[in-house]
């Protein structure tokens, strides 16, 4: 089967094709950010040191060594981007950056700026750390390591990193949000059901 793959840097035009549960892959610069990167650049107001425009965020706290000179990429999987809700609207109008890729979902603020500005966010398996490092091609350079390596800025060259799954796409539309409706819907008849057992219980 043939794979989709997205060549970064990207454009909105090419990510607008991409529709909520489409999946995908990434190959060329991924940048890792997680909470405390976004803080610093974001509420510090420390300038970022790379340009992210037309790239893709993930967030993750990589696994590195270094051999010699060169960092290697021993395991990178998602943290989990909810943590980031707070930041990722104002990051994604500010960097011009297209994709974000993470894990658990986000909000009504991060869907209204993919909506804005032609950004998707998508989400990576969790657990597949050995499967992310697989697709790193070579380290191209760390910034703010004082952070820790986990919380590092990590500038990676990849090739095909997936599978990740649209669960945010070009026009808003949010995969986390439509499942927590439908769950909600189903609530009365799921309790419903319950009450015939409930009541043998309370009986027993």
């Amino acid at each position: 089967m043939d794979r989709t793959v997205v060549q970064l840097p990207t454009t909105s035009g090419v990510l607008s094709g991409l529709r909520v549960g489409d999946s995908f892959y990434v190959s060329g610069v991924v940048v890792t950010m997680r909470d405390a990167a976004h803080e610093r650049y974001l509420r510090g107001g420390v300038p970022l040191p790379v340009d992210l425009r037309g790239l893709a965020v993930f967030h993750a706290g990589p696994v590195m060594v270094k051999s010699g000179s060169r960092w290697v990429c021993l395991s990178i999987g998602p943290t989990t981007s909810r943590r980031m809700e707070y930041y990722e609207s104002e990051l994604i109008e500010r960097t011009g950056v297209k994709i974000i890729v993470g894990k658990g979902g986000m909000g009504s603020r991060t869907a209204e700026a993919c909506r804005r500005h032609g950004a998707i966010y998508a989400v990576f398996p969790g657990g597949c750390g050995a499967l992310g490092a697989s697709a790193v091609e070579e380290v191209l350079g760390v910034e703010w390591l004082d952070l820790g390596i986990p919380e590092a800025i990590w500038v990676l060259k990849v090739r095909e990193l997936g599978p990740l799954v649209v669960a945010i796409d070009t026009e808003g539309r949010n995969l986390a949000d439509d499942v927590l409706s439908s769950a909600r819907t189903r609530v009365p008849a799921a309790l419903r059901s319950l009450k015939p057992y409930l009541a043998q219980l309370s009986r027993s």
